[in-house]
This record gives structure tokens, sequence and C-alpha cells, in this order.
């Protein structure tokens, strides 16, 4: 499963906001086994957020879009979803019901927070007010943090993939002098490598089966001033089952 990551607002574009929603996600997703193949930050502007949507959803499996929910002037995500999808915006009886349920009236809130795309499947926000909604493939949830969380959770089981074994070795060497041990890691074994240079240069290999992880890995070891092999991620395993991730990796 492939899938594209949509941030919308103009506060993540002038750097008022640091964008940790996308980063939870792709980490959520990627634990599923999903491949996030697109993170795209938009402005608040209707017309950027429809043409990413419209290009992104005949692109991959699914889209998540998440910020510019609610009533106010910059609040303009699910019209823009609408509008990708050929689709008006109008009252949806589900989200003012579950609203209604939560001890809000008509009169409590403004009308546009429970207008969505037509024919939309609403979500509920359990954390918040604002609904969200899923339109075929794209899921439109909240830009706070705390909401888009909740809601993501609710939808979780609708994103899987196949899973892959991770393993990283740090070696002791400049990056430059690794290409060619690189090259022939990439030949010998059915895996991606990410090189990551810093203190020393994290390899990272992925495979779709751990024996191929392992093996690739004690390849390197053996070719390279490796110093202590680590599992990627928490825990204190061996092999972490992880899908591909988004970086500096060559395949």
């Amino acid at each position: 499963m492939n899938a594209a990551v949509v941030t919308v607002g103009d506060e993540l574009l002038v750097g008022d906001t640091e964008n940790t929603n996308a980063t939870w996600l792709c980490d959520r997703l990627d634990a599923r086994g999903v491949a996030v193949r697109r993170v795209t930050v938009v402005p608040d502007e209707v017309a950027e957020i429809a043409r990413v949507v419209n290009e992104y959803h005949a692109e991959y499996d699914a889209v998540i879009v998440t910020g510019g929910l609610g009533p106010t002037h910059d609040d303009v995500t699910m019209e823009a979803v609408a509008a990708a999808f050929g689709r008006d915006l109008a009252e949806n009886a589900e989200a003012a019901a579950w609203l209604a349920e939560r001890g809000y009236s008509g009169g409590d809130l403004a009308a546009e927070t429970t207008h969505l795309p037509a024919d939309c499947r609403p979500l509920p926000n359990e954390a918040g007010v604002a609904p969200g909604a899923v339109v075929e493939s794209v899921y439109v949830l909240p830009g706070v943090p705390g909401e888009m969380k909740a809601m993501f959770e609710l939808v979780e089981d609708e994103f899987a993939g196949t899973l892959t074994h991770v393993l990283t070795v740090d070696v002791d060497e400049p990056e430059s002098e690794l290409l060619d041990r690189f090259a022939s890691l990439r030949e010998r074994f059915d895996v991606r490598v990410g090189s990551y240079p810093g203190e020393v240069v994290s390899v990272k290999i992925t495979a779709e089966r751990e024996a191929e992880a392992e093996r690739a890995a004690a390849w390197v070891r053996e070719h390279t001033d490796a110093v202590e092999p680590r599992p990627v991620g928490e825990g204190s395993g061996s092999v972490e089952d992880r899908a591909e991730d988004v970086g500096d990796e060559t395949d």
C-alpha cells in the first residue's frame, strides 16, 4: 500500500509551527507496512489543496490530509477536498447527530462545522469538535495533533502493507569510502540500503525477509569497521518489523 500525507497550513510554510503531524503519521504508517511516497505541505488555499489532493488520489492508494478544519476563514480544507472530487459541501446529518450527543446544539456551533463533502463518511472528533471525513481513499483529519491522532486511530486498521525487517549497522569509516561496498551489498542481497553520516555512518538495511536482513548486516560488519550493531526502533529485540522509510536511501 502506497500513501501520501498532505499537511495544510500557512503556519507550516512560514516556520511558525513544526510539522509534527507528518512525522507522527509517517511513523505510524511505516509501522503498518504502508509506504509513504509523498509528504507535502500546502497553504490555506482551496485551489492548491484541491490540486494536490486530486493528483495524489489518482497516484496513491490512500491520501491523508491534516489541518484546516473548522469554521474560521482559513479553514478551507473540506471545501478543497469537495472541489477535488467535484462535490458540494453539505450539512452532514451524522456529524450533526454526533455533536448533538455530546451536548452541542445548532446554536452552539457555526453552521460550517458540520458541512462536509457530499456522500462522504464522517469521522467523529473524539478529542475536539470539528469532524473529519473520508472521501473515497482520501482521509481528512484535524490539524490539532491530539485531535488528529485520536481520529487516525479510528481508521488505522484501514491502512496495511508489507512489513519489512530493518537492521542498522554503525560503521566508523568516512561515507565516501563505503560507496563500493554499498554497491556490492545491493548486488549480493535483496535489500534497500540507507546511509546516514554523523559521528559514525549508520547503514540502514531493509528487507522483506528477516534472514536476508540478517545476512546483509553480517556482511557489512565483516567488510567494514563496524561498531556495536543495534536494531532500529524501540525495544531490545534483534529486528523490528517496519515498513520502508522515506529518506536518503538507495535501492
